[in-house]
């Protein structure tokens, strides 16, 4: 927990409650089904909380607007976004059930109102987004084939409308063919270790009806 308040200071009394709680929810949820690595679980503010804040450095989601989290497994990047931006609307959706189940719960247990959870293939959802997030879920080729209808026509952020993908590694072949896309290293923000081979690319995409 200190290492979120580390990099953000400014959370009110709720929003460090709801940190705070994830610890105790995923450990106990993780007992029943696994949703986050064994090796991970002790160190889940490092590897999974801050990992997907790491987006929030990035872009600075405004009241109203709508992200979707896909391939949201045990509620990442989704769950930290949302309790730090609580008038920003997210729907994390995953196709596995058991996973699906505890980010439910784990949203009900931090009362996000904010939170919409569905358990299907991205392909099946229907509705319109600001941003699309995700960590690392497919290549990118894949995945923008997954994601493209779901974008919304009018960008109101810093950052065109698109894709916001958490990615480790060198990406430089994955990305040859998305000349748009912009990889900014989280290492230029956390100074742990984990992150020195951490990014996060941003690739904007046109609304197509």
């Amino acid at each position: 927990m200190d290492l979120i308040l580390k990099y953000f200071p400014e959370l009110t009394p709720e929003q460090h409650e709801q940190f705070a709680a994830l610890s105790s929810l995923y450990q106990d949820w993780n007992l029943k089904i696994n949703v986050v690595s064994r090796k991970d679980i002790d160190e889940l503010y490092l590897r999974h909380v801050l990992h997907s804040l790491g987006i929030a450095k990035i872009e600075t989601f405004l009241p109203g607007s709508k992200i979707l989290d896909v391939g949201t497994g045990g509620g990442f990047p989704g769950i930290p976004l949302a309790i730090l931006f609580p008038e920003t609307h997210f729907h994390l959706v995953d196709s596995i059930g058991k996973k699906i189940k505890v980010v439910e719960e784990v949203a009900e247990a931090l009362e996000l109102e904010n939170v919409t959870v569905t358990n299907d293939r991205v392909e099946n959802v229907s509705g319109q987004y600001d941003f699309i997030i995700s960590r690392a879920v497919a290549r990118m080729e894949t995945f923008v084939r997954w994601v493209k209808p779901r974008i919304a026509k009018k960008s109101n952020h810093n950052l065109k409308n698109g894709i916001l993908y958490l990615k480790g590694g060198d990406l430089t072949e994955e990305l040859v063919d998305f000349p748009k896309a912009t990889v900014i290293p989280l290492s230029n923000y956390f100074e742990e270790d984990f992150f020195d081979t951490k990014s996060v690319v941003h690739l904007p995409l046109k609304y197509k009806p």
